[in-house]
């Protein structure tokens, strides 16, 4: 079956309310850990992760970070309208470049209430400590999202600086509650560099400075790349078959030394932290792949469609792959490759790149559940079964998973 004809009805479970983790646990690496190899699971905690993972393999986590992508402004009458930075306008070339604009930016936006917004209404929300005032008017529409002109009249504040302190962070819809004080550290992970994500990358969540550390003692090498997470991540689909369902589009960072860092690591087992850093290293060898044959991605627009990797003949190995990348970079100059990819991952997928993923567990219909059928094949009803019958926490602040794939 093509992926364009799975049907997402048949990639569901029920998941009570009272599963889904409202809160983190007071510790990090306190959270459960189920693992999944070779048609067995066996349960231990984040704190021992290293245990189950060989010496000498490689890991690959997102260091994205999460900007309070929530804005409440005030209308002249007195009324409350929610924004939710969603991003940038695409006059700029990349997520970094716009966070650092000052005075003024246009961004892409979801508004909670727009039929009060009436047309040419300038919207205001005032800060003290830094002063400043943050004014808002609709600049274009279309049918998922609204531009807005942003401007703030403290031309020393980045637009990063002002998300900051008049923002707030962006909770999952799912949770049904407002952030509190301790969201702004627990729903970001410890090694959070690059701002950009409005949905945190989950599965790093549970990782300490201890754990870390305990990975570097056992000779496992870690190594970083940036995709940030869009709100497109809790997108559901709607549609009966994959075919109809327009897939996200994430902006991905990576450097030259990280993939310097794959190219050493190849013959290695390679883990991706989380389904970003997952679809960020497949994109990577399909990004090579077109390379190879002598054709130029999209590097301004969309590197590596939704469907990519099904039209698209692979005709090249993951280290061929990965060290195209790093020729064009050298060719280019360039010390990091930014881009955008809507890879989809869904069953029927081969994966070219990584060995083991560790994730959290996803939403019912949703197309991360896809990709951990693609990854684990029929067995995620196994390995979703297991972690419902033995308590563990779902979705963004629950626990998670360490799932290899079968070796072909």
């Amino acid at each position: 079956m093509h992926p364009k004809d799975i049907r997402i009805q048949d990639y569901t479970y029920n998941l009570p309310d009272e599963r889904i983790a409202k809160y983190p646990l007071a510790t990090r690496d306190a959270s459960k850990l189920l693992i999944y190899q070779n048609g067995l699971i066996t349960e231990d905690t984040y704190a021992n992760i290293a245990d189950h993972i060989p010496a000498d393999s490689l890991m690959v986590f997102n260091q994205t970070k999460v900007v309070h992508a929530r804005l409440l402004f005030k209308k002249p009458s007195g009324g409350m309208i929610e924004v939710f930075c969603l991003a940038p306008d695409g006059q700029y070339a990349d997520i970094q470049a716009a966070m650092l604009q000052k005075g003024k930016v246009q961004w892409e936006c979801l508004v909670g209430g727009a039929s009060k917004w009436k047309h040419g209404m300038v919207l205001q929300l005032r800060h003290e400590g830094p002063a400043f005032t943050l004014s808002a008017r609709i600049v274009a529409r279309d049918p998922s999202a609204y531009v807005l002109s942003l401007e703030w009249d403290n031309d020393q504040l980045t637009f990063s600086e002002v998300l900051h302190f008049a923002g707030k962070v962006p909770l999952p819809p799912y949770l049904h509650r407002d952030a509190e004080a301790a969201d702004d550290t627990r729903y970001q992970t410890v090694f959070a560099k690059e701002d950009g994500s409005v949905a945190a990358p989950t599965a790093g969540l549970h990782f300490t400075n201890e754990v870390l550390q305990s990975l570097t003692t056992k000779g496992i090498e870690s190594a970083f790349i940036t995709l940030h997470v869009g709100a497109g991540t809790f997108k559901p689909v709607k549609s009966p078959t994959m075919r109809e369902h327009d897939m996200h589009a994430e902006w991905m960072e990576v450097t030259y030394n990280t993939i310097q860092q794959l190219l050493a690591n190849s013959h290695k087992k390679i883990v991706a932290v989380g389904t970003t850093s997952l679809r960020t290293l497949e994109s990577l060898y399909w990004i090579g792949n077109q390379l190879v044959n002598g054709e130029t991605p999209d590097f301004h627009g969309i590197s590596v469609p939704q469907w990519e990797p099904y039209d698209q003949k692979p005709t090249c190995t993951k280290p061929e792959a990965i060290n195209a990348v790093a020729d064009y970079m050298v060719a280019n100059k360039l010390t990091r490759l930014v881009t955008r990819t809507q890879i989809l991952i869904a069953p029927g997928y081969t994966f070219r790149v990584a060995d083991g993923l560790v994730t959290n567990f996803h939403q019912p219909q949703s197309t991360l559940l896809l990709l951990v059928s693609a990854f684990i094949g029929p067995d995620w009803r196994k390995v979703y079964d297991h972690a419902l019958a033995h308590g563990y926490r779902f979705l963004s602040y629950g626990d998670g998973s360490l799932l290899w794939r079968e070796e072909s």
